[in-house]
């Protein structure tokens, strides 16, 4: 029986539910779309975060609380790594190694659980997270390498001899060629010196062993001493470490014809290099020299700064040095990068070092090839005079994906199809059939391959078809470059090595990058990629064109390892090839302190995002399969520790909220930026930072630029005097820096490049153009492209840096010191309905500037990332064709200045543009606290009659204590007239959730640690309550006085925090006020 008063109050509330779903829906339908994507972000805003398994290391309770933790704390998605094979002994029974049918079954929960929550996985194309590889690839098909080999043999004879066999890995070894050409000057010749230091007491004769591996060292200055029976030519001089090291390339050099009187050969100089240097030493050509005693002498005096491109001169000035050996014959100088086998970037060889007459003219090279089976027995009539027989063939590099575990092995070859095919298959392509297509399709979106750090390889299979298909013509006379021996000129040798890193920068983008992003989108997932550079031979910004999602790295508070060329390659390789999203790994630390929280964190993040990111993935959360020990797993202590555990994970929520907010507005429209710098078209390459070109262009300090290379050139158009990309970038000027320091010989451009931006030009672009081109690299259309070259720099009217105006997109002035402010960053982007500034202050205390954007005719907004508030600014004028306004910004504060609805007047001066509080009341009783007896806390509840520092605390259950501690208080309130009531938390350590009469108010952390409780207080009685949480680190600290059976804390990160060190403040330390704001 139907009961008629409940069917008509259905149908009021049926009625009602439907006005409220129609004014709803119209509401949103008439909320502009910028806003909506503010108010609530779309899931592409989300951060995403690493998440590493580590060392066979997984449960399935972890998994479920992990993802349950990232869904609760707004994460899109994870990247889900598995890292390394089981510690010894095992850190769990049994471990749970990758490739097993038990792995297989972990991976599969953890797709199962992500689909039930909602949430997308990304995994990588290998075991580990560098680089791809595994044990499915053979020598053969792995990343290959030129070795050779020399005989030296008199003519007027038959030679019927067993060549000696090359380098090879594992004995796996084939061969290229056997060639012949006439002895150069010097070949053969090993005098054997002897050798003495000026360090008392010091044996150095190992400097000689070409095998030695042990390292003379020093910290203080200091010489070694090569002394012969018998004058000495010596034409170069080959350094190695055991470990890269700067102070060794730049020896001092000196010659003797006494051992007492010394004339200066000069200073050796480094050669620009990456971090991953071991893979061989240095071949360092001077002019040719000939003496009884050379001394190599070790000062520290004019040493430059580390940087990413020159890595070793980051760490303490020490000389450690494990070979020293001179040569006659003569060779191009560092050669060693210019064949591909390494990532560096050298001078040029020059005529002064090594004339034609020391070089092998190409018609005198003779291929006896077919002479020689495969054992490499050589059966030649050796014609008259001396000759050098080199036998030349490639093996693999040896390098594996060293931080994978069950699933370790060789790298792939980067240049083979069919290899790049396989890797894929066996690891990425098993997942598939492993947890099973359906499942796989829901979850699996994004397919990785993370920072290369696997070397560089300069051969394969295919390399030789490949060169010649991409060059035209073959590379096989030219061969002896390859070890390093001048053929026919230095400079047509320098021609030659360009072609090949050319050729080897070039299959890295098409071959590798390509294969696996086609394979990838086969599998509907999109390919995110991290940086090439600065480990393989290439264009760092090329292999963003095959990619969807660039991704850079940033570090926090790690000098010697923090990347920004690597953000300024996947920004810029972004930009230039139209890419939306532009992810970094976040926050990657050395030597996780635990003292990390997200107020400090955001202003890092804040630069970032300045710089051009606009989405975070956090590294990084360890898969922690312990349900009972906290903090649990980490990456071995390095890293960001953000994962469930964390103390403050739950009130976390808020930082993420703000990234949300941030990184929907910064994924909107397109970048606006003014300056294309031009990379030039040295091998290996990367986007130019400003502090290489600052001193010959000044005015680059306050502007954002993109960097241009030679491929984004070739796709430039020129549209109303803007030089524009297919992808949708825009560019007032292209600037044509000159020399730099990866770009040493600044005359060097291409007909091509030339060619180019002649068109460019003749279109209207400007063009900015400091050295005067004079040669081109490469051989393929030389000497024919020298003549195009001359012919098009004659005709082309570049124009001059210092003469070009440019009105700044934005500009933040300090009116008190009269002086433009420089911790102010910015970004601008661009809608067809807006124009969105985001500006952060780097400044850890409250700054009031005067801003001003280049957006004319537009009312500003200020939209507050931190609260999510929106408002109209009221204090502002327009002038110069640009809008001005001050604004206050926060310690680490950071505004959104959005322009996009019409301005009706030239100026508004209806108020400030932000409120000054008034204090209603201060919050001075007693507070109690509850602290958590499970982590170590009191287990009664404390009074705090006045608000202090937990960590100064007598109880050693409170001065230890690391977690969340609830304060509780209540007050009577009295209401004010109008306005917005705010609780400002005074000081707080380190992060504080606050509600208010049971009604969540809102989360404290960053400064100035305030939220609003307008909708939440009432006249009379109130009960306060706020939940602050500090870091580990106290805790840990504690932890570490304490006998193993008595500890609270279980964590894999080794003990870092110093001996005497004061603990860190904790708590909530005020004072604690009402304040009340009108707007």
């Amino acid at each position: 029986m139907i009961d008629l008063n409940v069917t008509k109050h259905l149908r009021k509330l049926l009625f009602a539910g439907l006005c409220l779903l129609l004014l709803t829906g119209s509401l949103s339908a008439q909320t502009p779309r910028l806003e909506q994507a503010f108010r609530r972000p779309p899931p592409a805003a989300k951060p995403w975060v690493f998440w590493y398994w580590m060392q066979a290391s997984v449960s399935r309770a972890g998994i479920t609380a992990d993802l349950e933790a990232m869904k609760a704390a707004g994460i899109g998605g994870a990247y889900l790594m598995p890292i390394k094979g089981p510690a010894n002994p095992p850190l769990m029974q049994p471990p749970v190694v990758q490739l097993t049918p038990e792995w297989w079954a972990m991976v599969r929960h953890a797709m199962q659980e992500a689909d039930r929550l909602g949430l997308h996985l990304a995994m990588h194309d290998c075991d580990g997270f560098a680089l791809a590889g595994g044990p499915w690839i053979t020598p053969a098909l792995s990343m290959q390498k030129i070795v050779w080999s020399e005989t030296q043999v008199t003519g007027n004879r038959l030679f019927d001899e067993t060549l000696p066999q090359p380098q090879a890995y594992k004995n796996y070894y084939e061969d290229i060629a056997v060639l012949a050409y006439p002895a150069l000057p010097g070949a053969g010749v090993t005098p054997v010196p002897t050798i003495s230091t000026s360090l008392p007491g010091r044996d150095a004769r190992f400097l000689a062993d070409p095998n030695n591996r042990e390292n003379f060292r020093s910290d203080t200055a200091c010489w070694i001493q090569y002394a012969f029976e018998q004058p000495f030519t010596c034409r170069n001089i080959h350094i190695r470490s055991n470990g890269p090291n700067y102070q060794a390339q730049r020896l001092i050099v000196t010659a003797s014809d006494d051992g007492h009187t010394f004339r200066t050969v000069g200073r050796l100089e480094p050669p620009r290099h990456g971090w991953q240097d071991n893979d061989t030493g240095v071949t360092h050509v001077i002019t040719p020299t000939t003496a009884r005693f050379f001394r190599f002498a070790y000062d520290t005096t004019g040493s430059e700064a580390g940087a990413e491109d020159l890595d070793a001169a980051k760490w303490k000035a020490t000389l450690k040095v494990c070979g020293i050996t001179l040569s006659a014959e003569p060779r191009l100088n560092q050669y060693e990068g210019k064949i591909g086998e390494i990532w560096r970037v050298s001078r040029p060889t020059t005529t002064t070092q090594l004339p034609d007459s020391l070089c092998v003219p190409l018609d005198k090279i003779i291929d006896l090839t077919a002479s020689a089976d495969k054992q490499g027995r050589l059966h030649w009539q050796v014609p008259p005079g001396r000759w050098t027989i080199l036998r030349i063939g490639h093996t693999s590099t040896g390098h594996t994906n060293a931080t994978g575990g069950g699933g370790i092995g060789l790298e792939c070859d980067k240049f083979n199809p069919a290899a790049i095919r396989l890797q894929f298959d066996q690891w990425f392509g098993e997942i598939y059939r492993q947890v099973g297509p359906s499942l796989a399709e829901r979850v699996l979106k994004v397919f990785h391959i993370d920072s290369w750090e696997c070397g560089s390889q300069n051969w394969s299979p295919v390399f030789r078809e490949e060169f010649r298909r991409r060059r035209g013509y073959d590379l096989f006379t030219y061969l002896p470059a390859m070890a390093g021996i001048p053929v026919q000129s230095a400079a047509i040798s320098e021609r030659f090595l360009h072609d090949i890193r050319q050729t080897i920068a070039e299959l890295v983008v098409d071959n590798f990058y390509g294969t696996m992003g086609k394979l990838a989108r086969e599998k509907g997932c999109s390919f995110s990629a991290e940086n090439v550079a600065p480990t393989m031979t290439s264009d760092g910004m090329a292999h963003f064109r095959a990619v969807d999602i660039p991704m850079g790295e940033f570090w926090l508070r790690s000098p010697t390892h923090d990347k920004p060329n690597d953000m300024a390659d996947a920004i810029s390789g972004a930009h230039i090839y139209g890419k939306p999203i532009i992810q970094a790994e976040a926050f990657t630390e050395l030597r996780l302190a635990w003292d990390e929280y997200p107020g400090m964190l955001k202003a890092l993040q804040d630069k970032n995002y300045a710089a051009g990111i606009n989405r975070l993935v956090y590294h990084v959360f360890a898969h922690n399969p312990w349900m009972d020990r906290q903090p649990g797993m980490t990456l071995d202590g390095i890293g960001l520790y953000f994962q469930r555990d964390q103390t403050w994970w739950k009130p976390g929520r808020a930082w993420v909220s703000y990234a949300q907010r941030c990184q929907a507005l910064l994924q909107q429209g397109r970048p606006v930026i003014d300056l294309a710098v031009f990379t030039g078209e040295e091998i290996p390459r990367r986007a130019v930072l400003p502090e290489r070109i600052l001193a010959k262009y000044p005015g680059l300090q306050f502007i954002n630029y993109d960097s241009f290379n030679p491929d984004a050139l070739s796709l430039a158009k020129v549209h109303n005097g803007r030089i524009e990309l297919p992808g949708g970038a825009s560019y007032q000027a292209l600037l044509i820096p000159g020399a730099h320091a990866l770009s040493p010989d600044g005359g060097m451009m291409s007909s091509e490049v030339a060619t180019r931006l002649r068109e460019l030009a003749a279109a209207g672009a400007n063009i900015l153009m400091a050295d005067q081109p004079d040669h081109t690299p490469g051989l393929s259309h030389f000497p024919a492209s020298e003549d195009t070259l001359h012919n098009i720099i004659k005709t082309l009217r570049p124009g001059n840096w210092n003469n070009w105006k440019l009105q700044p997109d934005f500009a933040a002035w300090d009116t008190l010191h009269q002086q433009r402010d420089t911790g102010i960053l910015y970004t601008h982007r661009r809608t067809p309905e807006a124009d969105i500034y985001f500006v952060s202050s780097q400044w850890d205390s409250t700054r009031i500037l005067t801003c001003s954007f280049r957006v004319n005719g537009k009312v500003p907004e200020l939209w507050n990332p931190v609260t999510g508030d929106i408002k109209d600014a009221k204090d502002w004028e327009r002038k110069d064709g640009v809008t001005q306004l001050p604004l206050k910004f926060d310690p680490s504060g950071s505004w959104f200045i959005i322009f996009r609805k019409p301005a009706k007047a030239q100026a508004q001066h209806t108020g400030k543009n932000w409120s000054t509080p008034q204090t209603l009341q201060t919050l001075s009783g007693s507070w109690q606290a509850a602290f958590n007896p499970k982590v170590g806390g009191p287990a009664k509840h404390i009074t705090f009659t006045q608000l202090e520092d937990w960590s100064k605390n007598t109880d050693a259950a409170i001065r230890y204590y690391s977690g969340t501690v609830v304060y509780t208080q209540t007050f009577d309130w009295q209401p004010a007239a109008g306005g917005r009531i705010w609780l400002d938390l005074g000081k707080v350590a380190n992060i504080a959730e606050v509600s208010l009469n049971g009604m969540p108010c809102g989360v404290a952390w960053t400064a100035p640690y305030r939220v609003d409780i307008s909708t939440a207080i009432r006249r009379g009685k109130n009960t306060l309550r706020i939940e602050v949480t500090n870091t580990w680190a106290n805790r840990l600290t504690g932890d570490h006085t304490l006998p193993a059976a008595q500890q609270i804390t279980h964590t894999t990160a080794p003990y870092r925090l110093l001996e005497g060190k004061p603990l860190l403040e904790a708590g909530l330390l005020g004072p604690v006020n009402i304040l009340k704001t009108t707007e």
